[in-house]
């Protein structure tokens, strides 16, 4: 891989973040290193300044590949990324990780992985693996596994369960972090579960809990992705603790990673009046010291890795350098694409329209309908009357009360159903097998007929999205254990544009509606959800039923 290697001395204004100060300097780059940092008299032209770093996102949600992934990222000043392959794990257990251990291998982009902690996610649903504490400890063991992921199964701390806690202290024992994932928890609660080792949280979705957890020694992800968007509820925090605060996306979908990634949370937290150095610390710094990631931060003996912008405004990147190797410049990826090994984990047969039949039983007279939130992973609860043709209850297009199935792809077994709201589809039904964190199928139709038309989609293709309006099949293959392309950002981009116009041109009114729709199987995060095995409610972590 011949890449372009920078060996001379840059002219540059540069952003000494840790110093809190822009001065012109003479920096020389030789054998991937920074060599000297010598004060120069007069400004220059462009900026230089430490890479951004996404504290925390699952590769496998941008329907990418990792060297895709950092192809597509470096675009926007990019040098690293904080990565849970708990989607993939959850496909594919340790074979899952070490496939994206493999394709990162000799990508100039610093991936730092975690381990793991919660395969399945709870004990509620059917994966395609185990991951238990015995794996974990051993892939802590390995040096490219940088910290122990997300621990959701925050009850089972709270609790004391003995796997869980193992798991963390594996963690502690090897002096590796321990992410968190505790949505609303507050109080003594949050106090207790951070207690017990945990020391990040990118769950809040609200200032207040944010505080909270601060208070008892958290750090704050302020995340910004193509589903849960919590940046202009938390972006204050940035000036309050800029020590305590990283910026990261979570999930971020092809269309929008073309865009923009941690790059566009730096401009807007600029364009919202916080200091300039706060943002770059959380944006850059942070990240890097918390998780010890081998990132240069433009001191003299540090590795090669910055970022070269025309203004302190706009960050235009003008190119992003990585151990010395231009990774993109003014818009061009110089990473070259390398077509990916195909693995998967996809066994169950086609659907009838019959399956999805929901009966309703003698005295039912209210549904328990999930409500969605646009722009949130959180759901709430209603109870309506359902919609009754022929003793089975329906989609109700008027008052936008949707049947929702999961179809376990692991093996063959009856589709769950419930009813979800304000998805707004008044036509057609869309499908994914990306569907947090055991994605089996989902999907949710206007009808019976194009909800298994839209399934039936996806199982042939062995994973993928699907959008179907009568005889109209659309579908994105995602051949890569049902959850990653094996071809180009751009075209996923497109193609994944398409499926999204679509869904829209059905009537669904969500800014994103395959993300929302990935995360309406996501148990741990409250109020109600869906798994392959029926509905379920995440306030009291149990089953709940379908009628009230």
């Amino acid at each position: 891989m011949n890449l372009p290697t920078v060996n001379q001395t840059l002219e540059v204004n540069l952003v000494d973040v840790p110093g809190r100060r822009v001065f012109p300097a003479r920096v020389t780059v030789g054998n991937g290193r920074i060599l000297s940092v010598q004060e120069a008299e007069h400004e220059f032209a462009t900026f230089l300044l430490p890479g951004f770093v996404d504290a925390h996102v699952h590769i496998e949600s941008s329907m990418l590949v990792p060297r895709e992934f950092a192809r597509a990222a470096t675009l926007h000043g990019t040098v690293g990324s904080v990565s849970d392959p708990h989607e993939i794990a959850n496909v594919l257990g340790i074979a899952g990780v070490e496939f994206m251990l493999d394709d990162a291998r000799d990508v100039p982009f610093h991936f730092c992985f975690g381990a793991p902690s919660c395969v399945p996610a709870t004990g509620f649903e059917t994966a395609g693996a185990t991951v238990d504490a015995e794996q974990v400890a051993a892939l802590l063991d390995d040096d490219r596994i940088g910290y122990l992921s997300e621990m959701m199964n925050f009850p089972g701390v709270l609790q004391g369960d003995a796997e869980v806690l193992k798991k963390i202290r594996a963690a502690r024992q090897r002096g590796k972090p321990v992410d968190g994932h505790a949505p609303g928890l507050r109080g003594d609660e949050a106090r207790r579960y951070l207690e017990a080792g945990i020391t990040t949280d990118h769950e809040c979705f609200t200032r207040a809990e944010a505080e909270d957890k601060l208070h008892y020694g958290a750090k704050i992800l302020i995340r910004e992705g193509s589903a849960a968007r919590n940046f202009e509820e938390l972006y204050p925090l940035v000036d309050t603790a800029p020590d305590r605060c990283m910026f990261c996306s979570d999930d971020k979908h092809p269309d929008e990673l073309l865009e923009g990634h941690i790059n566009t949370l730096v401009r807007r937290a600029i364009s919202h009046g916080q200091d300039l150095f706060n943002v770059l610390r959380v944006a850059c710094v942070n990240p890097v010291e918390h998780y010890r990631l081998p990132i240069g931060l433009l001191r003299e003996g540090d590795p090669a890795d910055f970022i070269e912008v025309s203004d302190l405004d706009r960050f235009l990147i003008l190119r992003t350098v990585i151990g010395g190797v231009v990774v993109a410049e003014r818009g061009q990826r110089c990473i070259p694409s390398r077509p990916p090994r195909i693995v998967n984990h996809f066994n169950c047969s086609p659907r009838q329209p019959t399956d999805f039949a929901c009966q309703v039983p003698p005295n039912a007279r209210l549904l328990n309908v999930i409500e969605t939130v646009d722009g949130q992973l959180v759901t709430t609860r209603r109870q309506e009357p359902p919609l009754i043709r022929d003793g089975q209850a329906v989609s109700d297009t008027d008052r936008d009360i949707l049947k929702l199935t999961v179809v376990n792809r692991y093996h063959d077994a009856e589709p769950a159903i419930a009813f979800v709201r304000n998805f707004g589809l008044t036509r057609g039904a869309i499908a994914s097998s990306v569907a947090h964190d055991s994605h089996n199928v989902i999907a949710v139709g206007t009808s019976d007929d194009d909800l298994c038309r839209a399934v039936n989609a996806v199982i042939d293709a062995r994973g993928g999205l699907s959008a179907v309006c009568g005889p109209e099949v659309s579908v994105l293959p995602l051949p890569v254990a049902g959850l990653m392309s094996n071809d180009s950002c751009n075209a996923v981009a497109a193609a994944y544009a398409g499926l999204d116009s679509l869904a829209h041109s059905f009537g669904s009114k969500l800014r994103a509606p395959y993300m929302t729709l990935s995360f309406m199987a996501l148990l741990v995060i409250p109020e109600l959800k869906l798994s392959d095995r029926g509905l379920f409610d995440g306030n009291r972590f149990e089953f709940a039923p379908l009628f009230a």
